[in-house]
């Protein structure tokens, strides 16, 4: 007989939900992907800590470094302190980098294992910011302590910045100097305001063709000190216009959560490799971890059927979790791993799990069983109607 709740709906009712999803399928063993594939990873908060949720920030390490290790299990990099880890959103820099620290060093017990750690200037005083020069001063400091731990750098796109930057000139002076500096090729990450409205214009304007245009001259000045970049504006045809201009051996990692299964799979089209095709750093890689590695590995043996199979119908469930406000996906990502038994609460950095609905997270558990990414059916129900008890929904 197969596991049924009660379920909200649309209307404001309650209906049966019978689960109708099959286990997760399982990645092939030793499968090498032809895609470089990074996870932003989420952090496990404390429950237990005495401190004031929406103030200060409390990280499980344990459960949180034990989450990387499940990434690293399947063939997934983890890209370190980035946005899904609440940074800058509840997530400090100290603590950032203590993060940063412990996932290079369990990455040490794993053959091949990938961490890139995002690198900012979120521990400035964002009032005490006049200059450009503050802001390389600050990416500075963080480039210097995560280097100095040997780990690789994704450069984050700056609200200081942002804020202070009169031109796209100003953005070319800060990037030329950081790139020039760095000490082995960098990820550039841009960031849509979608997914944090103090991003707005960044590269010095709005007009998102003029942005690239400056971003792509930045990255032509520099092609040895860039790896790729990332970008999340969420807009398959930017991405893909993009990724056709950049220098040969520079990768497009693909950051759109809406349409990701076509732009890894990709058109084949231009002569250099990296033009007709995405690699991946994506937060929704963290809340599908197991279709993600299965569809990759499917990719990298020839079958497309299978992986577009596989990860196709995860791309509702994403797009559900990254419904506008956008910047609140972090908490779908987290109620995934709640769901699935990776961590023991539902409990978030600042407080996070109240900024999505009850129909919300029942939407999401509609839609995580469809694409078969519960990996522990009974349990999910159990914490489902937890959930909906504590919301005061019963039976």
């Amino acid at each position: 007989m197969a596991l049924s709740l009660n379920l909200p709906t649309a209307g404001g009712t309650l209906a049966p939900y019978a689960l109708r999803g099959t286990a997760p399928v399982k990645p092939d063993a030793g499968v090498k992907f032809n895609r470089i594939a990074y996870s932003a990873a989420h952090v496990v908060a404390d429950p237990m800590a005495a401190i004031d949720p929406w103030l200060q920030c409390a990280v499980d390490w344990d459960t949180t470094i034990a989450y990387r290790r499940h990434l690293f299990s399947l063939g997934l990099g983890v890209a370190e302190a980035m946005d899904t880890a609440q940074r800058g959103m509840g997530l400090d820099w100290p603590t950032s980098l203590e993060l940063i620290r412990r996932s290079l060093d369990a990455a040490k017990d794993v053959p091949g294992a990938l961490v890139a750690s995002g690198c900012g200037t979120d521990h400035l005083d964002i009032d005490s910011v006049k200059s450009v020069d503050d802001v390389i001063r600050g990416y500075e400091e963080q480039m210097a302590a995560i280097e100095a731990l040997g780990g690789k750098l994704i450069v984050m796109a700056s609200r200081a910045l942002a804020r202070v930057a009169k031109s796209p000139a100003d953005y070319e002076r800060v990037y030329d100097r950081i790139l020039s500096q760095a000490k082995q090729p960098v990820v550039l990450h841009w960031l849509g305001d979608m997914f944090d409205p103090a991003l707005a214009g960044y590269w010095g304007t709005k007009d998102v063709d003029a942005a690239m245009d400056t971003a792509l001259g930045i990255i032509a000045a520099h092609p040895d000190k860039v790896d790729g970049i990332k970008i999340s504006l969420l807009d398959k045809d930017k991405e893909i216009a993009m990724r056709r201009r950049l220098p040969p051996g520079v990768r497009m990692y693909t950051g759109d959560d809406f349409n990701y299964a076509e732009l890894i799979a990709g058109d084949g089209f231009g002569s250099e490799p990296t033009h007709g095709k995405s690699d991946a750093l994506l937060g929704i890689f963290d809340a599908i971890a197991p279709a993600a590695s299965a569809a990759l590995g499917a990719l990298a043996q020839g079958d497309e059927k299978k992986f577009h199979d596989i990860l196709g119908p995860t791309v509702p469930l994403s797009r559900h979790i990254f419904a506008a406000p956008t910047r609140f996906y972090k908490t779908g990502v987290v109620f995934m791993a709640w769901l699935n038994g990776h961590q023991k609460h539902f409990t978030m950095v600042g407080g996070q799990q109240s900024t999505r609905s009850l129909q919300h997270f029942a939407e999401l558990f509609r839609l995580a069983d469809a694409a078969n990414l519960l990996e522990q059916p009974e349990l999910a129900v159990r914490r489902m109607k937890t959930l909906l008890a504590l919301h005061g929904v019963e039976g």
